[in-house]
């Protein structure tokens, strides 16, 4: 029989960072994991997605050379190597997720575990039942962290076919881009599969059912990438519902009706990219053997990531709130510390930085200026834009800009959001200031490099109190 102090149930983002600190900590630890090492992130999510937006990025780059002095005949691309750089990139990491596992000395089961019902003993009550290819094998445990991650979400009568309806996961494994699509659903993935597809040339219209595309995002921002998606000729519908039954196939086209502004409309392409969010895999885990509790579909925490059954605990996706790969790593940090005996921090959500990676790329920590006002706070905005900023006019992108969000009375900095070019770089900087409780005038004192495009950090900051200089 295999005792372990601790088993990973899913070997994701989340999961194998929570081994490898079990391991330094000096436990006994093993995954079960059915797919691959990596998880969603690594082999159908952030990363394949992360490479196929640099590659149209730099078509699009090359597209416009001769605005830098470059030229540049015959500019085209071969998407067969587009995905072969892709799968490049996940064979890369994923062989170093494996070998982080052998230098832990992390024993790592292939297969689907399954919690048993009162089939552990007194020092190891997790008992865990692994049907791999050729056998089945119990395994024993002190503790256990579910992290068994999230799928996409379909619709009902919008079934995802693979040709003509697609997720997120069947699109990152085409063969070829089709020539229109319509995309259900601007949040943060929609809106980066509508970013890359558009600078591939494919025709993308957007059907949102929110009033605004990325709902999650400061009004403001929101604002600035539709503005942004539209000038690069995406066609974006708000407040548009998908009448699922509707979808239709024929001639090699999908047709789907949606109600917008009290009419019902049709629209026509070559597929449909279903992006409605993700549901957190919670079923046939054997789940009902624990006093783990599952609310509206995700497994409900402390602060410490426990559940309500003593020898379990859950992170990532499963658990619904921010479903991101850092904070599955983080979740799974706080967990095994607390396991360990350790009095961790919990998560602070607004010190989550968050990211979308389109063109151009958006970031974000803290409140929104809507939440922080909704919370009882006067604020103070300051915003500077990446037209005035030197580096972003030789980079040739200055669409967005860097927005503060401060308490009027005290000076807090209480969020910040950006949006422009490499924004997702720039946000830790942010991030580190709420954390430290800076004000926006402290954030304003430091000295930016100039150029660069952190410079709009800065002056963003300075400009809650009326003090940039270039604005």
């Amino acid at each position: 029989m295999n005792t372990f102090d601790l088993i990973v149930l899913g070997g994701g983002t989340g999961g194998y960072i929570a081994a490898i600190r079990a391991s330094q900590l000096g436990l006994n630890v093993a995954i079960v994991e059915k797919g691959k090492l990596g998880g969603t992130c690594l082999h159908s999510g952030c990363i394949p997605s992360k490479a196929l937006l640099r590659s149209a990025e730099v078509f699009h780059t090359a597209k416009k050379a001769r605005e830098f002095g470059v030229n540049v005949e015959n500019i085209d691309y071969d998407f067969s190597v587009i995905m072969s750089r892709k799968n490049k990139i996940i064979d890369q990491l994923h062989k170093g997720v494996q070998h982080l596992m052998k230098l832990g000395k992390i024993q790592v089961f292939e297969g689907f575990g399954t919690i048993e019902k009162n089939s552990g003993t007194d020092d190891h009550p997790v008992c865990i039942k692994i049907k791999t290819v050729d056998e089945q094998i119990l395994v024993l445990a002190k503790k256990c962290i579910i992290a068994t991650g999230s799928r996409p979400r379909s619709l009902n009568g919008l079934e995802v076919d693979g040709k003509y309806i697609l997720t997120s996961e069947e699109a990152l494994q085409l063969e070829q881009l089709p020539k229109s699509i319509i995309i259900v659903g601007g949040g943060v993935i929609g809106i980066e599969w509508a970013s890359l597809l558009n600078d591939f040339g494919v025709v993308v219209t957007v059907l949102e059912y929110a009033p605004r595309i990325i709902p999650t995002e400061d009004v403001d921002i929101s604002k600035e990438m539709l503005r942004c998606m539209k000038k690069r000729g995406v066609k974006i519908i708000t407040g548009a519902k998908v009448l699922a039954e509707s979808v239709s196939i024929e001639n090699e086209t999908v047709t789907i009706q949606a109600e917008v502004k009290e009419t019902v409309q049709s629209f026509t392409a070559d597929q449909i990219l279903v992006s409605v969010g993700r549901i957190a895999n919670t079923d046939g885990y054997g789940l009902e053997n624990t006093d783990v509790q599952v609310d509206r579909g995700t497994i409900v925490v402390d602060g410490m990531m426990k559940t309500a059954d003593p020898n379990f605990y859950a992170i990532g996706d499963v658990i619904g709130g921010l479903q991101l790969a850092h904070v599955a790593s983080h979740e799974g940090i706080i967990a095994v510390e607390h396991i360990n005996g350790n009095q961790p921090h919990a998560l602070q959500n607004d010190l989550v930085p968050k990211c979308i990676y389109s063109r151009p790329e958006c970031s974000n920590v803290g409140l929104t200026e809507e939440a922080a006002i909704e919370k009882g706070h006067q604020v103070k905005i300051g915003k500077f834009f990446f037209r005035a900023i030197g580096k972003a006019l030789v980079y040739g992108e200055v669409d967005g800009f860097v927005k503060f969000v401060s308490d009027a009375e005290t000076g807090a900095l209480l969020g910040v959001h950006m949006i422009g070019p490499h924004v997702t770089d720039m946000i830790t900087e942010a991030g580190l200031a709420l954390l430290l409780n800076a004000t926006s005038y402290q954030v304003g004192q430091m000295i930016h490099p100039h150029p660069s495009l952190t410079e709009a950090i800065g002056e963003a900051a300075l400009a809650v109190d009326g003090l940039s200089f270039h604005g």
